[in-house]
C-alpha cells in the first residue's frame, strides 16, 4: 500500500512542520481503503493522526492535540501487525514521529 515516496514525503513534510501536507500525503491512500479498515489502514490512519495532533498543537490547541495523539498512540501498537512487507518503512515513520513528539515536547 505504501511505497517509498510516501513514506518520504510524509516524513520531509512533518521534519518541516507541514503538519497539513503530510497528513495530506497519506490521507488519500487510508480514503480509497478506509471502508475495508485492515490493521495496515489503521495504521495509516494512526499516521494521519499524528500528523493532525502536530497541527492542532501548532495552531495553540493542546487538547484538541493530546486527544488526537491519543489515537495515534492507540493504532501505533499496529506496526508489526500489517502482515505487510512494508513493516519497515511503516517502523521507520512511527520511530520518526515518536522522535519529534519528544523533540518538540507537545505535552
Amino acid at each position: 500500500m505504501i511505497t517509498n515516496k510516501h513514506a518520504e514525503d510524509f516524513i520531509q513534510a512533518l521534519d518541516e512542520s507541514r503538519f497539513y501536507d503530510a497528513h495530506e500525503v497519506l490521507e488519500e491512500l487510508w480514503f480509497d481503503n478506509r471502508k475495508n479498515p485492515t490493521n495496515e489502514v489503521n495504521l495509516l490512519r494512526g499516521f494521519i493522526n499524528a500528523a493532525v495532533s502536530f497541527e492542532l498543537n501548532k495552531r495553540g490547541k493542546t487538547e484538541a492535540s493530546k486527544r488526537v495523539w491519543r489515537n495515534y498512540l492507540k493504532y501505533r501498537q499496529l506496526v508489526f501487525k500489517t502482515g505487510s512487507n512494508k513493516v519497515k518503512i511503516y517502523y521507520n515513520i512511527s520511530l520518526y514521529i515518536d522522535n519529534l513528539y519528544k523533540k518538540t515536547q507537545l505535552f
